[in-house]
């Protein structure tokens, strides 16, 4: 495997942070961030959010794998990978794009009419109109095909009944990409629908989930009575779960290939040499050298995993299911890199306030944020079911809800 850019990528990286250079403001060794859940988005942030989007889809910058005709540049992948490499050094605002731009927009340009596409791709790759996916619910969350919340027809319209959630940043989205029961006689996998609801509409009641760590990216929306207009449904009713597996498989290449610890290791040693141990700088502690030496090494092996995906997608091809080994793998050890963190502060470690903790509370951020990613886009358990099964060869899990109609799957305890 070569890791270094090909001549046509190097000049792709040039040109890309000769723009970045013009428009931002490059990063310095204090600029120190927590998990971002978009926990603290405020109208000042989407504000700013709108407009450094709207400035790069100006200049052709925004959304640059998508075709042409839909306001792209047609790139490659390990060109959006180099894009948000560079983007990455830069001080930006805070991306509460992802969820339309990785799942949304793709899913719409693959199943939708020409009449949503026209209606919705421009606004949603300028950064105008915000989305949200809403698809998991309290009784379906990692079994996503049995969610219970319904859509009934009246006419040109359905009308939604039920509740999602963990929906992040419904709180300010314009729009929403929904999967809904239409048939509860049909097998749990195709009585669905998928349907495109705006958020502003009469019926819907979006409650915040205050996190542990204080923020409310995450929400509960509850639909009661919500008419949804069937020209705002993508592909034929029955098929939605088909057009929800091309939202999902959208999703986890959006997540990234890993590697997130490498940049964890740097801030742990500026925090080892700031803070004390009986008097000395803790990086003068051998067992505090030996600590992060550890963290390094599978840091590095996580990185390497990853540039297996960034090695794939440089030679055209289809990455494998590494990308599960990196999110799990990394979710563990970036929490273990925040309780280590935290160990180094001190009495300070026990408080998450930005005035008072070294390093503005990122570690505390980071260890009270990442169980919820750990959650989002599949959760261990679930990644160790697809490595198992598609990287190990092991049988599949059985399923005692195969063949059944959704209405005649049992949903308590048996009974005597």
């Amino acid at each position: 495997m070569d890791f270094n850019d090909t001549p046509e990528e190097a000049a792709f990286r040039a040109e890309a942070r000769a723009w970045l250079e013009a428009n931002a403001e490059l990063k310095t060794p204090a600029d120190v961030g927590g998990v971002d859940l978009g926990e603290r988005v405020d109208d000042a942030t989407i504000r700013a959010a709108k407009e450094w989007q709207k400035k790069k889809a100006d200049a052709g910058w925004a959304c640059i794998t998508w075709p042409v005709e839909y306001g792209g540049r047609g790139a490659t992948p390990i060109q959006s990978v180099i894009w948000s490499q560079e983007e990455s050094k830069f001080r930006t605002p805070p991306n509460i794009f992802g969820i339309g731009h990785g799942m949304c927009g793709p899913t719409i340009m693959t199943h939708g009419t020409p009449e949503q596409k026209a209606r919705w791709i421009p606004k949603l790759l300028s950064g105008e109109e915000i989305w949200c996916q809403l698809f998991s619910e309290p009784s379906a969350g990692s079994d996503l095909a049995g969610l219970r919340a319904t859509a009934a027809r009246d006419g040109d319209d359905w009308i939604v009944n039920g509740q999602k959630i963990w929906t992040t940043g419904a709180q300010f989205s314009d729009w929403g990409i929904l999967v809904l029961r239409t048939d509860p006689n049909a097998v749990k996998h195709a009585g669905l629908s998928y349907f495109v609801v705006d958020m502003h509409s009469p019926g819907i009641d979006i409650k915040p989930i205050v996190q542990i760590n204080g923020g409310t990216g995450f929400n509960e929306v509850f639909f009661d009575d919500v008419r949804i207009p069937d020209a705002y449904r993508i592909s034929e009713v029955g098929n939605g779960w088909a057009v929800a597996i091309t939202t999902l498989m959208n999703e986890r290449a959006s997540i990234g290939s890993g590697g997130g610890g490498r940049a964890g290791v740097g801030e742990l040693l500026r925090l080892a040499r700031e803070v004390e141990i009986n008097g000395a700088p803790a990086i003068q502690d051998a067992s505090v050298r030996q600590k992060i030496a550890d963290f390094y090494v599978r840091s590095q092996a996580l990185q390497h995993t990853g540039n297996r995906t960034l090695s794939a997608l440089s030679q055209g091809k289809t990455p494998g299911p590494e990308a599960s080994l990196g999110k799990l793998v990394g979710g563990v050890l970036i929490q273990e890199m925040a309780a280590f963190g935290m160990d180094l502060e001190g009495a300070a470690g026990g408080l998450n306030d930005d005035v008072f903790t070294p390093q503005e509370s990122a570690w505390q951020e980071r260890y009270l944020g990442i169980p919820g990613l750990r959650i989002a886009g599949g959760t261990d358990e679930v990644l160790r079911n697809i490595i198992a099964e598609r990287v190990l060869g092991l049988p599949s899990d059985a399923r005692a809800d195969k063949g059944i109609p959704f209405k005649d799957i049992p949903t308590g305890p048996p009974s005597k």
